[in-house]
């Protein structure tokens, strides 16, 4: 039996036709990339991750001679959370930002691990974690959930 999967999402032209409080999750995510390390790949990514109560948690790549020993934004940004602030389970939004070798704004997306730990995140907390992933242009691509990216994650 054939069957179809749907996929819903938002894309934006412009950050101007953002929300401010999604304009200004994704300007955190361009200043968390200014603590990326990335000497190998030259791709610099930033994450913001905005919790229930207001607070903005931010994250970048951080890579490692050992590969695959390094970490991904969005990983940390959500692990950063999770260890600061353990009462917190109610992740609203994810902002990720890419900047090439160049310094340049470039689209990014959470890679297979990444997906599958906002995932696990996402139904945990049991209400879904728009995600925020800008493109290249100054365009945005809005998730309203994680399954979005991924619909047949693990489950718990």
């Amino acid at each position: 039996m054939d069957k179809e999967l749907t996929i819903r999402y938002q894309e934006f032209d412009s950050l101007a036709e953002l929300a401010a409080g999604d304009r200004e999750l994704l300007q955190r995510a361009v200043e968390a990339t200014e603590g990326s390390y990335a000497p190998y790949s030259g791709f610099h990514v930033g994450a913001a991750l905005r919790l229930a109560d207001g607070t903005v948690v931010v994250g970048s790549n951080q890579e490692n001679m050992a590969y695959p020993s390094g970490l991904c934004a969005e990983r940390t940004a959500v692990f950063a959370a999770s260890a600061q602030r353990p009462d917190c389970r109610d992740y609203r939004a994810l902002a990720i930002v890419g900047r090439d070798a160049e310094g340049r704004l470039c689209e990014a997306s959470p890679c297979g691990a990444c997906r599958q730990v906002l995932s696990e995140y996402e139904q945990r907390q049991g209400s879904p974690l728009r995600v925020l992933c800008y493109l290249d242009g100054g365009g945005v691509r809005v998730f309203p959930s994680v399954a979005s990216l991924l619909p047949f994650s693990f489950v718990l």
